[in-house]
Parts: structure tokens; sequence; C-alpha cells
């Protein structure tokens, strides 16, 4: 079922071997033919090379006394860039707040991307690992809080509850041809910030942001999309700045006519777009899902790929803990957070367990919790979508844990194996719950704290390696620095991200063709990024590998998707390759094939047709 690690990392030799054998044939970057010259040229991020323009292509596009007489490569761009970034950076040093330090950064990032896409996402791409939290999820989420104040340049469409009726001539108006990926969302549930209405557009900005730097997807052709139905957050009604609509949020079969309408409208100009949906609150999340996964070439993030990552971490610590993966149903493990992404992992890790042989009717490895504490079958209105994970009675039940029974009782009655948290509770697993996870049946514990932003974190891993101990296995949703434990030791703050996974489906999905994204094709990515780590990296407690690798892994996450929905027969095929074609390749060529289709930034020259 899962690759082996020494299969998986002599496959990663081979296709690296690979790429630099197809970069000893490199060609030269195409010429784009543009319809600009002067200053209209200046002001199109996507063709404009700052000074980097040469003296002959000054001259044939009028930009001859427009820009500084020296022409700088793009490496000298480059280096000014970071040099300038850095000395912001030791600008700002014993800056004490450091919401401040935060946006100043994205501010800078955000200053290039309106002025040169093609240096913007080299340097994102260089530093990935560096910048990621601040193009993502933590600073995304300041962003989002305060876009109205930081709004500058429209990026994206906005759909709003206004339009209905219009969206499918609103759809010409953007202006690329091809759109190969959307992400969209309603604003009704940013990370675990709630509703911010309109706000919520810097969630799919940043989100294709990763899509280009970690999946090679073409900058010109991905789509931002904010579905504004309203907001039911009093605040932002209140707020002078506020973008969007002043009207409570739309319900029922209103809010699914203007949903229906923007996909249809989708589907009408760029019939093969991938679309992602984001940060949808629960009800809607599910329903979205359950109603378009079947007629259209979509998934759901948080319910999806969170679910992924969050499998192929749970898979890592039965490793880590030295165990066969078989022994995975026997995990015992305790949730906090019954919301769409509490629900996407249950459900992953329920199939996963069918999937390794467990047949056993009410078979129950998970005891979730949420605001009104342990979820059992006693509990008046339960949500069907949890009801089959909610405790009941029978030998197989921990005597005395009751309806409503509070987190620190959960854990020291059961001593689970793993505690995961999607609440979106900042500090929810304090020193209390810590101490008891210290007791756990398990000689490593393992914490898996998901919710982002790091406010939102249930802990950190100082926390955990303090008060579980140095053995504990450590994974949050945001970034935490790595944790020092004397004597040579180190506690491994593992990034359990989505963006290991959800740029690797687009991809796969795009670039097979797919008429829609299947259960098997996400589960072939979680499976490839689960095979991913080595048996040596497990027993030192890491989990995920670096982000700075994340074009690699995206390569192989996206063939495994790719060959998923050959061998499923979903395949159409992509820019002149078929399904035949593609059914022929073998593993590598599938990687080779995909890591050759991936955008990279490169300035190419440019010819005015005026």
């Amino acid at each position: 079922m899962w690759r082996s690690a020494a299969r998986r990392s002599s496959l990663f030799r081979r296709l690296l071997s690979s790429s630099s054998s197809a970069a000893a044939s490199y060609a030269p970057p195409a010429v784009y033919i543009v319809n600009k010259r002067g200053n209209d040229i200046l002001n199109d991020p996507w063709y404009n090379k700052d000074t980097a323009f040469p003296m002959t292509e000054r001259d044939r596009l009028g930009l001859r006394g427009l820009l500084p007489p020296r022409v700088t490569c793009f490496e000298e761009q480059y280096e000014r860039f970071i040099n300038s970034y850095r000395t912001l950076e030791n600008n700002m040093q014993g800056e004490p707040d450091s919401t401040r330090v935060a946006l100043a950064k994205w501010k800078d990032l955000n200053r290039l991307h309106s002025r040169n896409e093609t240096l913007y996402y080299r340097v994102l791409i260089d530093n990935i690992e560096e910048f990621a939290p601040i193009v993502y999820t933590p600073t995304v989420g300041l962003v989002c809080e305060n876009y109205s104040g930081l709004f500058r340049r429209s990026r994206g469409m906005y759909f709003t509850a206004k339009d209905k009726g219009e969206m499918m001539s609103m759809i010409y108006n953007w202006p690329a041809d091809k759109v190969d990926m959307i992400v969209v969302t309603d604003g009704s549930r940013i990370l675990g910030l709630g509703d911010l209405g309109v706000q919520g557009v810097g969630i799919p900005i940043g989100k294709l942001d990763l899509y280009v730097a970690a999946a090679g997807i073409n900058p010109q052709k991905v789509l931002p999309v904010i579905l504004d139905v309203g907001t039911n957050n009093e605040k932002l009604l209140e707020d002078k700045l506020y973008l969007g609509l002043r009207q409570p949020r739309l319900e029922g079969e209103e809010y699914l006519a203007i949903i229906d309408e923007f996909m249809e409208a989708v589907r009408a100009r760029w019939p093969k777009a991938v679309v992602q949906f984001e940060d949808f609150q629960m009800k809607w999340a599910f329903e979205t899902l359950e109603r378009y996964r079947n007629r259209f070439c979509m998934f759901n993030d948080d319910i999806q790929g969170t679910a992924g990552v969050a499998l192929a971490g749970l898979l890592g610590a039965v490793r880590a803990q030295g165990r066969p993966l078989h022994d995975f149903p026997n995990q015992k493990i305790v949730v906090v957070g019954a919301g769409s992404a509490g629900i996407g992992v249950l459900n992953k890790a329920k199939k996963a367990t069918l999937k390794m042989g467990i047949t056993e009717e009410g078979h129950n490895q998970f005891w979730v919790l949420d605001k009104d504490g342990l979820i059992t079958k006693v509990r008046e209105g339960l949500d069907p979508a949890v009801a089959s994970f909610a405790r009941g009675s029978g030998p197989n039940e921990i005597p005395d844990l009751h309806e409503g029974a509070s987190l620190v009782e959960v854990v020291k009655k059961v001593k689970p194996h793993v505690l995961l948290g999607l609440s979106g509770v900042g500090g929810i697993f304090n020193e209390e719950v810590l101490k008891a996870m210290k007791e756990s049946d398990s000689p490593r514990p393992a914490v898996f704290a998901m919710s982002n932003p790091t406010t939102k974190a249930e802990c950190t891993p100082d926390d955990v390696f303090k008060h579980v101990g140095e053995n504990a296995i450590f994974a949050s949703g945001s970034p935490f620095s790595n944790v020092s434990l004397g004597n040579g030791k180190t506690g491994y703050a593992n990034q359990a991200n989505n963006m290991y996974l959800f740029p690797g489906i687009g991809l796969g999905a795009l670039l097979s063709g797919a008429r829609n994204i299947s259960v098997g094709m996400l589960e072939a990515g979680a499976e490839c990024l689960a095979s991913y780590i080595t048996d040596d990296e497990i027993k030192k407690g890491i989990l995920f590998p670096p982000v700075s690798s994340i074009r690699h892994i995206t390569a192989q996450v996206g063939a495994a998707v790719l060959r998923a929905a050959i061998a499923e027969d979903l395949a159409e095929g992509c820019d002149g390759v078929g399904p035949k074609e593609l059914s022929t390749m073998s593993e590598l060529e599938t990687v080779d094939y995909v890591t050759q289709k991936m955008w990279y930034p490169v300035y190419h020259p440019l010819v005015s047709k005026k």
C-alpha cells in the first residue's frame, strides 16, 4: 500500500539525475508578442523587467529614456531585493509589535509582486521556507483581518450576491484567455479567525502564490475568487473602511444559487480549470463538496487536503512509535475540533482503517471533542457528520467518560497515542493537558496542533517538549522553530501544512485532464507524501520533509495523482498529451513529465505589435 522509503529515495535520486539531464538541453525562453509600448509595459507586472530591459528591447518597445541608463541582469535585481529585505529585517529588530513586523514584510513582498511578477516568483521559489509564512499562514491571517485598510491593487475577481444573473457575462471580464487553477472562498471561516467577509480574498491570493511556487502553475493562468454573499461579522459591517457588501450572509437556496451560478460560469469559459474550495464554514463546505465533486474538477482543501496531510502525519507517528503501519487502527486518537477540517480528518482516517482490512462494525479509535466537551451518542441534535464517531456504550468504551467530559478528563482516562487539535482555540492544550499526555500508552506521545494561524495553535513545540517530554512528537499547521533539548538533541517542530499536498493534487488533476477529483486520486497523493520520509528520519521524530524541497515533493505527489486518474479512467489529457500517451509512461517518466511542465520564472524577450 505505502511505497517503501528505500524505493522513494531511489526514485528521488533518479528524478534529480533526470532533471539535471533536462537542464543540459535547456532551450532559450520563447519570445512574447505584446500589444503595449512604453509606460504601459513598465506598469504591467507580468512584462515589466525594471532595469533588466536590454538596450535593444528599450529601443523597440519605446522604453529608452524611461529607465535609468544602466542595464542590470536578473541576478543583480534578485540580490538587490534580498539585500533590501534584509535591511528591513535589521531595522525592525527589537520591534515589540510582531504584527507590525509581519505586515511590513508582507508589504515589501507585495510591492514587488505588484511591480515585477517574474522577479517576485523567483524570490519566492528560491526562499520558499522563509517567505511561505509571509505570503500564506500565519501572516495571511493578519492580512485578511486588515485587508480593507491594506487594499492598494485589485487581484482576482469579486462575485457578489448583487451579481446574480450576471456571472456568465462577468467571467469574461477576466483578461486571461485560459485559466488552469481557481481558488475560491466565501470568507465565512478564514483560518481560525471566523467570518471575514470579502476580506477573505487574501486566502485565494496566498494559496495561488503557493501553487505557482510549489507546483509551477503559470501565474498568468490562475484566478483568485471571493464570493461575497454578505457577512455576519458586526464589527466589519460597522467598519467604514470595509469593502464588501454590507448585509447579512445569504442562507439556504439563495446562497446555493450564487455558488451554482459561479460554477456554471467557470465551466462555460474554462471547462478544464481545477477549482479549489477554501475556508467555507462547515455546513457549506460539506454541502458544496457533495454538490459539485462528481460534476466538476474540484476539491475542498479544508476537508480533503488537511485530511490527507494529517493522515500522512498520523501514519508517520505510528512508525515513530515503533509500530507497524497495519497497527494504525489500534492507535488511540483524541481529536479536538469537530468542524469541517476535523470531520475531514476523521473520515480520511476511517477510510484508511477500512483499507487496512478493519471491517469490525462499531470500531472507533477516536474520541472527539467540541466546545461542549466529549461527543457521545446521547447528545441531542447530534450532527450527522460526526455521529459515527460519537462514543457510545459497550466493552470498548472507557468507564466514567460521560457526555461533555473535559479535555483533561478524556486525556487522563484514554491515555491516547495522539492528541490532535483542529479547534481554532489558541493554547487549549495547556500545561495540565500536556502533562496528562505524558501518561500516554505510547512511549512517544504525539501532539498535533493543526490550527492556523499561529495565534490559534493549540500549543507550541516548547510546551510539548517541556511538559510531555523529550520523546514526544510534535506537528503543527503553522511554522514553529525546532527546539534545542540539550546534549545535541533536537525536538522537531514538524509543519503539517497543506502546502505539502494541495499543489500536487491540483497539478496532477490539471495535467491528467481529470473530469473530477476522486477519492482514489486524493489517497494516491496522501500515500505518496506519507512514504516520502525515510525510517531514519522517522526515528528522529521527523514526520514531514523540509519546505525547501516543496517543488520536488509536489512533482511526485502530482505524478501519483495523475497516475491514479489514469488508473480510474478519469483522465482526458492536457495540452495535446492524451490519456493513452500518459498511460504508457513509467513512474519515473511520469514524475519527469510533471517536472518538465512546471513553470519557472525567467525573463522572456518582448516584441511589440504596436
